[in-house]
């Protein structure tokens, strides 16, 4: 097989956690820490499962990510299956509008950090991410979410992406019918409001066609309630 024959697309899983009223994050557009000690070890434990963690720009902004799967226990795990400690560390932005000061550039003892973008990508950070991240240019101004999963695919030889936000990001994925499945942490919170956005973002659009999901597995620990859900073929 050469390197242009066609592969199939990693599975794509992503992960929330989302109080009553299916708020994703604060008004604020910042997750908070409303989720528990287990919730918060449960992420790790997802992450640990994938070859990527994958997230969009203003999501590592605000939360300056470092996405990292930091637990020995779980880095050893990984080792023992003939994997790498920890997975790649994937930032989508469409503006290429990235600072290469980023808590997640200056993390040497982390995974490689790959970018995609597209060609409004401004040259001085092209410039600058060299030697920091491995970025691709997918598109002229929309970056094809679908090509981006074919590279780190056929580059990267990864089969199982964890995507951990934000809402208008996870919005473009499911209307491209790209996920897999949903990693949903349910917790006993109402923020109310219209400011804070929901699962697919804050606009209040209906999605194109809608989406079905079956329920694999549910798990309650002390008042979250934790639920897997897998596409409907």
């Amino acid at each position: 097989m050469n390197a242009l024959d066609p592969k199939p697309l990693p599975e794509l899983a992503v992960n929330f956690a989302l109080t009553w009223d299916a708020r994703a994050t604060t008004r604020a557009h910042i997750r908070a820490d409303f989720s528990s000690p287990d919730d918060k070890h449960r992420l790790q434990e997802i992450r640990a499962g994938g070859d990527a963690v994958m997230a969009g720009r203003g999501t590592v902004i605000a939360e300056k990510m470092r996405m990292r799967v930091p637990d020995p226990e779980l880095q050893a795990e990984r080792t023992a299956r003939g994997l790498p400690p920890e997975p790649l560390r994937v930032i989508v932005s469409a503006s290429g509008k990235i600072d290469a000061t980023w808590p997640i550039f200056a993390d040497p003892e982390g995974a490689p950090v790959i970018v995609f973008s597209t060609e409004q990508m401004p040259p001085e950070v092209r410039t600058a991410l060299e030697g920091k991240a491995t970025v691709y240019l997918l598109g002229q101004d929309r970056l094809n979410l679908q090509a981006m999963l074919e590279t780190l695919s056929r580059e990267h030889a990864v089969k199982r992406v964890i995507c951990e936000g934000g809402p208008a990001f996870l919005r473009s994925l499911l209307e491209a019918k790209l996920v897999d499945e949903l990693n949903v942490t349910f917790c006993p919170l109402i923020f109310g409001g219209l400011g804070a956005p929901t699962l697919s973002d804050e606009r209040g659009i209906y999605l194109p066609v809608t989406l079905h999901y079956e329920l694999e597995s549910l798990e309650i620990v002390e008042g979250e309630a934790f639920a897997r859900y897998r596409v409907r073929k």
